[in-house]
């Protein structure tokens, strides 16, 4: 990934460049999340670690970024005996996109206010070290 903004500017962008923009996921993460986009029902972690072929504990915490990041969904499944399980699916698409659209607003904003105190300092500080004109 980039370093600089003018960086990732420069460099050609995919749509899961987002995910690692935005969220910081990383490829573990974007792959567990592929998997369960292409999966036709909700999958356990131990589906997904195997779909994904890591270790169920590797698959867990990317499961649990993913969480946080609200690019999936988690569900309990009661057994009739007794007990539960866990299923993921990811959650809808236009919910994800206004998440991030407001993400980047915000950071939008953010920078702005960074500017506009860089401008302030500097062009103050431009003041005070004119010299004086001379007659």
């Amino acid at each position: 990934m980039a370093n600089s903004m003018a960086e990732q500017l420069q460099q050609d962008m995919e749509c899961e460049g987002l995910l690692e923009c935005i969220h910081g996921l990383k490829q573990l993460d974007k792959d567990c999340f592929r998997v369960l986009v292409e999966s036709e029902q909700a999958l356990t972690i131990d589906e997904v670690a195997d779909r994904v072929d890591r270790e169920r504990s590797t698959a867990y915490r990317s499961i649990q970024r993913l969480l946080k990041s609200g690019f999936i969904q988690k569900e309990q499944i009661n057994y009739d005996q007794g007990g539960y399980y866990h299923v993921y699916y990811p959650t809808d698409p236009t919910q994800i996109a206004n998440d991030m659209q407001r993400k980047l607003n915000d950071w939008y904003a953010k920078m702005g206010q960074l500017i506009q105190e860089f401008e302030d300092k500097y062009e103050h500080a431009e003041a005070d070290t004119e010299i004086p004109a001379q007659s």
